[in-house]
């Protein structure tokens, strides 16, 4: 009975080194990032879809779903001060300047971003979209992470983050 206790004790000490060290897996992209600049290319011309001093957030979850909201913070408040009843001009300031989505992400075996799939999106075209890094890119260097996205038409984005403390 001592020696199937002593092995039972055994297990368990293993068991209690061994499941932390299983359950962590290398993420490099989890956290909560700010944005800190973004461009557009098309046809050699460079241009800032959130202004100049684009404001925005993007959290990817240790349980793999994301959130991301961008926004240009020159968009003039809506006159109407309702949500509902912004004027044609209004509404198309706000589809310009903003970009909210949100879904699934993966990482490989060396915690870089993979991939991920939107479940939802201001702009209703990318919901159901699952993205490779063929079409998404964020290369992760310290606190500071690039995002490269290549549109369907051939526009390129480009996102400047960094990790929020």
């Amino acid at each position: 009975m001592t020696k199937r206790r002593a092995m039972l004790a055994a297990a368990a000490i293993v068991l209690s080194i061994a499941s932390p060290v299983a359950a962590q897996t290398l993420n490099k992209v989890v956290g909560t990032w700010q944005m800190t600049a973004a461009t557009v290319e098309v046809n050699g011309t460079t241009s800032l879809p959130y202004g100049s001093e684009p404001q925005g957030k993007l959290v990817f979850t240790s349980d793999l779903h994301f959130v991301e909201f961008l926004h240009d913070p020159r968009i003039p408040r809506f006159k109407s001060n309702e949500r509902g009843k912004g004027t044609d001009e209004e509404n198309r300031a706000v589809m310009a300047g903003t970009l909210a989505l949100y879904g699934r992400y993966t990482v490989d075996a060396r915690g870089d971003f993979s991939g991920n799939t939107v479940e939802g999106s201001s702009f209703p075209n990318w919901i159901g979209d699952v993205r490779t890094t063929n079409e998404l890119k964020m290369e992760v260097d310290g606190n500071r992470m690039i995002e490269k996205f290549q549109r369907p038409g051939g526009a390129k984005v480009t996102i400047v983050w960094e990790r929020v403390r």
